[in-house]
């Protein structure tokens, strides 16, 4: 049976909100560090200062540089005692607090002269320089990223509390290679990603795989539509409730959202544009109140040419940046080639018909 969207369409913000309600952030799990990258961090420990004592930073003579006051080539300091060569990363000796290069001492037997002046802290790596004491090992609310691991690592820690919501996907059979991208769009924002196909695209085989027991979230790609062979929405309303089908957004239109018992459900489009919007406008947004992010960075620049847009319908721009300009690459609707060459997204409000050339807009990046 051919399946109608509803008319009038529904205001994104009111599908978001209905999307929203009573969502909570998960519970933090413990990961280890190759697994928490990409993560939202979430009660992260506070480390010791590292390093814990001075230590060398290159290879040298370890001195006083009080001690070398007036030497040079041309005026040679004789030593009382024969200094200490240390490795990078050795501990400083007692009372030393630079390091000289190998060619400004003189070793000559039992005597030694410095042909060069040193100042305190030179070749030295100070106590607490790399990492204060008792500062978190990243930023609650933000991406665990590879400098956070760094210091994870060189703290000596072995594992990160994060929040990572666990995504199910459900392939409608013919949107195979919308629901990889989606996967892989999910798994690089530090989501536990499962996929299932569909056994066909009818209503009872799509039904059959939407089991919320065991993920926080619920996405069903292709189907959604209005086709004869669109069964996404029937299969959703079997099993749970629909609760908005059909958006007043571009790319977008036929996307649905629901509820599998308290399980989030947002139905999106086979078609890899309308898939892609749905995810900026109201899957991302889901995923960041479930992993308690912090807001996503915006960035503003001009707009290099004007955008216009319908009023009523919220419709998304592609962008590239373009002598330090927004340029857009597409409105609306997305051709495949935008979409790679896209380096940032913006969001056209309903109640906007757009936006002058030289404007200044807020655009979310594709790729943080």
């Amino acid at each position: 049976m051919t399946q109608r969207l509803p008319s009038p369409l529904t205001p994104l913000d009111t599908a978001l909100a209905a999307l929203l309600q009573g969502i909570e952030p998960v519970a933090p799990v413990e990961l280890s560090l190759a697994e928490a990258a990409g993560c939202i961090a979430a009660g992260l420990p506070l480390l010791a200062a590292c390093p814990s004592h001075d230590i060398a930073a290159a290879d040298g003579w370890a001195l006083s540089a009080n001690d070398l006051v007036g030497a040079s080539a041309y005026s040679p300091l004789p030593l009382t005692t024969a200094p200490a060569w240390v490795d990078a990363g050795d501990a400083m000796p007692e009372g030393c607090d630079c390091v000289l290069d190998a060619d400004a001492v003189e070793v000559s037997g039992p005597l030694s002269q410095v042909l060069a002046e040193g100042v305190p802290g030179q070749g030295v790596r100070r106590a607490g320089s790399d990492v204060a004491e008792r500062i978190p090992a990243g930023a609650e609310g933000h991406l665990v990223g590879s400098a956070d691991l760094l210091i994870a690592r060189v703290a000596g820690l072995e594992k990160l509390s994060v929040r990572r919501p666990r995504l199910r996907i459900v392939n409608v059979p013919g949107a195979t290679a919308t629901a990889h991208m989606i996967a892989e769009i999910a798994r690089a924002a530090g989501l536990d990603v499962k996929t299932l196909e569909a056994g066909a695209r009818d209503e009872t085989s799509i039904a059959d795989g939407l089991d919320a027991s065991d993920c926080d979230v619920l996405l069903t790609v292709g189907g959604s539509g209005v086709g004869r062979r669109d069964a996404a929405i029937a299969a959703l309303a079997a099993r749970g409730d629909v609760i908005v089908h059909g958006l007043a957004l571009q790319p977008g239109r036929t996307a649905a959202v629901g509820r599998l018992g308290k399980v989030p459900v947002v139905a999106l489009p086979g078609s890899p544009d309308h898939a892609l919007a749905t995810w900026f406008a109201l899957v991302q947004p889901l995923i960041d109140r479930l992993s308690a992010r912090r807001p996503r960075r915006q960035v503003t620049l001009p707009l290099a040419r004007k955008i216009s847009s319908s009023v009523g319908i919220a419709e998304i721009a592609l962008l590239a940046e373009e002598r330090r300009a927004w340029m857009p690459l597409a409105v609306g609707e997305w051709p495949l080639q935008a979409i790679a060459r896209a380096d940032a997204w913006l969001l056209v409000p309903a109640s906007h018909e757009g936006f002058a050339a030289g404007t200044p807009v807020d655009a979310y990046l594709m790729r943080e």
